[in-house]
């Protein structure tokens, strides 16, 4: 389901757009419809209170808990199943963040990711997406949301921007907190500039070196990094704001001294922030997971060189959780079929 489709239903049934603004706000920020001021059986248009119930079953079946991966950090993974039978992930972040996934697989590839070893299934509608963050708010507090989980955002672009719409008008998220990421589509520095809501920017980097990063990602958008972080730059200045650049530490690929000294060519001066995220193991793929100690190193030694350069983990490393480990665990054991669990 689509918000323009829920919102022509509403304005079939009689809703004025104070009216339509309510019905939304009240399910994006998961809270009931009687709550404030003017009850919504006071306020909306009797063709839209009588509606009501069918469509707040309908949005809820959006998007259900199929299960719930606790960490010791205060993460948690979510198993989420659509309503075609398919499932996504989304992660509880600590400090009020959450994960979305914007499509059931990826196109791109990543040679070190789960989701994409078996392409794109489907896009996630923006109702789906916006309903990843109603169901994290029924467990929790939710303030920012970062479009990183299952999916290349760019590769849905009209549903992720109709979300994130949504949720920075209604949602109660403030612009900079929502955070699209992306491996480099160039729609993406055309389309994120005209929006109302204009959210942060996040970029797969990942390597310093053209060749390497084709390899990685064998079919992102053909930007060598250079290219990549002047892009970034442009967004930067234009919103005011700084483009986190991605960087996934793989032991012996990616961590050499050669790419501390690329990192700091690209980004030292820039309105940057490097965001390096130790790899979150997957059992049958070559890739390794360095120390936590080599990574520490990594970073204090990028920002004593003049690299803004922030070390976070990978939520989910306790019960082997990296992004689309769950989803595929789960269609293995049993497709169509999956019980409620907890870790």
């Amino acid at each position: 389901m689509q918000i323009e489709t829920i919102r022509q239903r509403l304005r079939a049934l009689g809703a004025k757009p104070l009216h339509e603004q309510r019905v939304l706000r009240d399910w994006v920020q998961a809270q009931p419809h009687d709550q404030g001021r003017r009850r919504a059986q006071d306020f909306l248009p009797q063709g839209v209170r009588e509606a009501l119930p069918a469509l707040d079953a309908e949005l809820h079946g959006l998007a259900r808990l199929l299960s719930c991966h606790p960490a010791d950090d205060g993460s948690a993974r979510l198993l989420v199943g659509l309503g075609d039978g398919q499932s996504v992930e989304s992660v509880l972040l600590p400090r009020d963040g959450l994960c979305v996934s914007s499509q059931v697989g990826c196109a791109v590839g990543c040679q070190f990711c789960m989701t994409g070893r078996d392409g794109l299934i489907r896009q996630v509608t923006s109702g789906e997406i916006v309903a990843q963050v109603v169901l994290a708010r029924t467990l929790r507090t939710v303030k920012k949301v970062v479009f990183m989980g299952m999916g290349e955002p760019a590769h849905n672009l009209a549903n992720v921007l109709e979300a994130i719409e949504l949720l920075g008008t209604e949602g109660n998220i403030g612009h900079k907190n929502l955070v699209f990421s992306s491996v480099g589509d160039v729609r993406v520095f055309e389309r994120l500039p005209q929006g109302a809501v204009k959210p942060a920017l996040a970029l797969s980097l990942h390597t310093t070196k053209a060749a390497l990063r084709e390899k990685l990602l064998p079919r992102a958008p053909r930007l060598t990094p250079r290219q990549l972080v002047a892009l970034g730059q442009e967004y930067a200045r234009a919103t005011a704001y700084p483009v986190q650049y991605q960087w996934t530490l793989l032991e012996g690929v990616n961590d050499g001294e050669d790419e501390m000294d690329g990192i700091v060519d690209l980004l030292k001066g820039q309105y940057a922030v490097l965001n390096m995220i130790p790899y979150n193991t997957v059992a049958d793929l070559e890739f390794k997971r360095p120390t936590w100690e080599r990574a520490r190193a990594i970073a204090a030694a990028l920002r004593q060189r003049g690299v803004l350069t922030k070390l976070r983990d990978s939520a989910g490393q306790e019960v082997d959780g990296g992004c689309g480990q769950l989803r595929a665990r789960a269609v293995a054991a049993a497709p169509g079929m999956i019980a409620i669990r907890s870790a």
